[in-house]
């Protein structure tokens, strides 16, 4: 089989983008499995230079204008997906010589179209960048700032604007720039199996430096990744699952106790859910809902391996889960978001999401969360989780969910939340994690109560 050079393949992910294919995980992987690279570094590279361009796509294109003689909109998309991924190794890949990034492009040129006088567009105009990268001049923060903020940390206008006025500009600057970096790899050490201490050991043997995380305390990060984590022996023995820290703070906050009931209404492939029969020591029912099949074949692949018995995958929609004659202890609902709170994890976010999506997620939202209520035992708890950082998502569909359902209690978190997870409530009770101010992703969670009659 053919290898395929990582600049070439981080084309081909990015001309998809171009054709509005946002499923990007899912396609990179496919495309690795059909071209795969040379070996792991060159992955890792390829993948390095997809999502650093969908980080910083809007400056990039800004610097791109700054040195053309016509308008912008007139250059072939995929030549310009070829000016963005040798910007980006120019600007923000030290490793890479400016000569090199340039040379690669001129090749990549060749490979895309057979018009001569592209060749010469693109090694001209790359070169004439690297010669005045330092003079660049962007928007005046003095000026528009809205502007100036969008165009320097490269994120579109209406999020900038919205954050703003939600939070302030100060607070605004140090959340883009929070979510521009580039995240570690969380682990969740299976405690069924072992301690993350034990876990850090083992990964430290496969040649990966782990350190735990600042809050849960069954999360590892990753200092470095050599290789795929599906091919460690720590993961075919279900020592661990991927999963971020605030996920992981999700289970401790609902208290799932052994012998319960519990329902995860959009499980996905089942972070929480196992996390939550860890918790239980294996003892009780989790019910996973989700609405796709493949993800909830992915969720029992696993259970497996992490070795838990007591989850139940369950396909239905949970906008109307009529599927159970039985009432649960405790719900968790991690439904569809804007996923505001996840950039630096998934940067292509910036670009497809539109304001106007805002407030259908929220109708979404409210509408799960009152198809909870009839599932619901009396005293039983509803955890409401988002990933996203938007007060129409998440603070206004509670208050929105209580006024429809007088039977039901918002429970503050001050007193709930584990003690080492106290400074992440907020004053109204809620849990609350921001990427510029834990180094973790933006997470949102009400804890609510159903009333005795």
């Amino acid at each position: 089989m053919k290898r395929q050079k990582p600049r070439d393949l981080a084309l081909l992910a990015l001309n998809r983008d171009e054709m509005g294919h946002w499923k990007q995980d899912r396609y990179l992987d496919q495309l690795w499995e059909a071209r795969p690279p040379a070996d792991q570094r060159d992955r890792a590279f390829a993948l390095n230079l997809v999502q650093g361009v969908r980080r910083w796509k809007l400056k990039l294109d800004y610097i791109i204008s700054s040195f053309l003689r016509f308008p912008f909109k007139d250059i072939e998309p995929q030549i310009v997906n070829i000016l963005r991924i040798a910007l980006y190794q120019i600007f923000y890949m030290d490793r890479v010589p400016d000569s090199a990034a340039v040379n690669e492009a001129v090749g990549q040129v060749e490979t895309v179209s057979r018009q001569r006088h592209l060749k010469g567009f693109v090694n001209g105009i790359l070169r004439k960048i690297c010669r005045e990268k330092d003079s660049i001049s962007f928007p005046d923060s003095g000026g528009d700032f809205v502007s100036f903020l969008s165009v320097y940390y490269s994120y579109p206008e209406w999020l900038v604007r919205r954050w703003i006025r939600e939070l302030g500009e100060d607070v605004t600057e140090g959340l883009l720039m929070a979510q521009n970096s580039i995240p570690k790899t969380t682990l969740r050490a299976n405690s069924r199996r072992c301690r993350r201490e034990e876990l850090a050991v083992m990964m430290e043997k496969e040649d990966i430096k782990a350190s735990e995380t600042r809050y849960s305390p069954a999360g590892l990060l990753l200092e470095s990744l050599p290789r795929s984590l599906t091919s460690l022996n720590s993961f075919s023995k279900g020592l661990f699952q991927v999963q971020s820290e605030p996920a992981q703070i999700c289970s401790y906050l609902l208290d799932p106790r052994p012998g319960e009931r519990v329902l995860d209404l959009c499980a996905g492939l089942g972070g929480k859910s196992t996390h939550l029969a860890e918790l239980m020591g294996d003892r009780g029912s989790i019910v996973s809902l989700d609405i796709s099949m493949e993800r909830l074949h992915l969720l029992n692949e696993n259970a497996e391996r992490l070795g838990l018995e007591s989850l139940s995958a369950v396909m239905a929609d949970a906008c109307s889960p009529g599927v159970f004659n039985c009432l649960f202890d405790k719900i968790l609902l991690d439904g569809p978001c804007s996923g505001l709170g996840i950039i630096h994890r998934h940067p292509e976010i910036k670009w497809n999401r539109l304001e106007s999506d805002l407030p259908q997620f929220a109708k979404l939202q409210k509408k799960m969360l009152d198809a909870c209520v009839p599932l619901l035992r009396e005293e039983g708890r509803i955890l409401y989780v988002t990933c996203t950082i938007s007060r129409e998502e998440n603070e206004k569909v509670i208050e929105r969910f209580l006024a429809a359902h007088q039977g039901m209690d918002i429970i503050s978190l001050a007193g709930e939340a584990p003690e080492w997870a106290r400074d992440l409530v907020d004053r109204e009770g809620f849990f609350r994690t921001y990427p510029h101010l834990h180094s973790m992703d933006g997470f949102f969670g009400a804890l609510m109560t159903k009333r005795r009659n």
